[in-house]
Formats: C-alpha cells, structure tokens, sequence
C-alpha cells in the first residue's frame, strides 16, 4: 500500500512537470527554437535533479548504505536529501555559467514560468484530489505569481522579473511557514532556513548574471 502511495505521488509530480513544460512550450514569449532548447535543458537539469536526489540520500546514510544499501535506495528521500540535490543543481548551473555554456538568465525564466505552472497544478491536485486545506495557502501564493508573472512579463528586463519573482515567493512561503504548522513544495518540507538560503543563494546568481551581461 504504502509502495502505491509513493507511485502515486511520483505520478501527480510528473504530471505537474509535465503540464508546466506544455505550458512554457505554447505560452512563452521566445521563437520555437529557443523554446525547445530550454525545454531540453530543463528535463536535463530535472533528470540531474533526481541523479542528485538518489546521491544526497546515499550521502546522509552512507553508513547504512555500506552495510545494507537495498535499505537506503528503497527508502524515500527526505527533505535533507531534497536540500542537498538543491545544491548540487544550484552548483552545476553555476559552474555552467561561468564557463558560458548557458544563458542564465533566460534558462532561469523558463525556469520560473515552468515552476509557477507545475506548481500550481500539483498543489490544485492535493487540494481537490487529495483533500489537502493546507495546499490552499501555497496556491493562493502560486496564484499571486503566477498573475504578476504574466501581467509585467515582456515589459520588464528578464532580471527584474526573476528578482520580483523570488522575492515574492520567499515573502509567501516565510509568511505561510509562520502561519501554517508546515509548508511544502512537491511534498517536501520548506524549513525557513533554507527558505532564506535560497532567496540569498539565488539573488547572489542574479547579481552575478546581470554584471556578466554588463547591466
């Protein structure tokens, strides 16, 4: 039973990723092939994202998984697991950047409009499906954002968009965490610790971005 559940959960997962990838495919704002290019570097970050998950787990536990790894790998990832594959990604795409291989910024903007979707979907899926009311919080947030989104993208600079953009999901998540007795993102845990490591992680990379672009 419990072996269903998690398929289950991997499942509206996929299905959320899958609908934010439909969405950035036919709603973004770029020619066709620069849309399929980022389509195609995000399933390979998300592919590396779950490489680093399955990595992260063995790390936690590498001392159950030297005397019994079976145990290690057939059990779910944590949230710890979950903040370390973070990351891992984060450092990938970093390095990227630096050496010129992508276009950060631009890669962080299908990122956002692909996150806000699959996002949305997953959560209206726990609230309705699942019967879940503290989805509702997260939603509403994912709501707001998704509305500005859409409303001042094309009339902003792309690093103005992303800068409001974390701002105001790291404003949303801090003041659910405080008002919830838990908040999540696909299932995992937010803790505020790492709510702000990241806000800080990430406006470190903008501010990287924009002076390599020499803004």
């Amino acid at each position: 039973m419990a072996a269903v559940s998690k398929l289950f959960t991997i499942g509206i997962i996929l299905l959320s990723i899958t609908a934010g990838l439909i969405s950035y495919r036919f709603l973004g704002e770029l020619s066709k092939e620069k849309k399929k290019k980022h389509m195609e570097e995000l399933i390979s970050q998300l592919i590396n994202f779950v490489i680093f998950i399955w990595l992260a787990k063995i790390l936690l536990n590498i001392s159950l998984f030297i005397s019994d790894p079976l145990v290690v790998l057939a059990y779910p990832a944590g949230s710890d697991a979950f903040y370390l594959a973070v990351v891992f990604s984060a450092s990938q795409l970093f390095y990227k950047s630096r050496q010129g291989h992508r276009d950060m910024l631009s890669f962080m903007d299908a990122f956002v409009h692909t996150f806000l979707v699959a996002s949305f979907v997953y959560e209206f899926i726990q609230l309705v499906w699942n019967g879940d009311t503290y989805a509702f919080g997260y939603l509403s947030v994912l709501i707001t954002l998704l509305a500005v989104y859409i409303l001042i993208h094309g009339y902003v600079k792309t690093e103005i968009l992303l800068m409001v953009m974390l701002i105001g999901w790291t404003a949303g998540m801090i003041l659910l965490s405080r008002l919830q007795p838990f908040v999540s993102v696909f299932g995992y845990l937010m803790e505020e610790w790492f709510i702000l490591l990241f806000f800080m992680t990430s406006l470190m990379v903008l501010i990287f971005c924009q002076r390599k672009k020499g803004y």
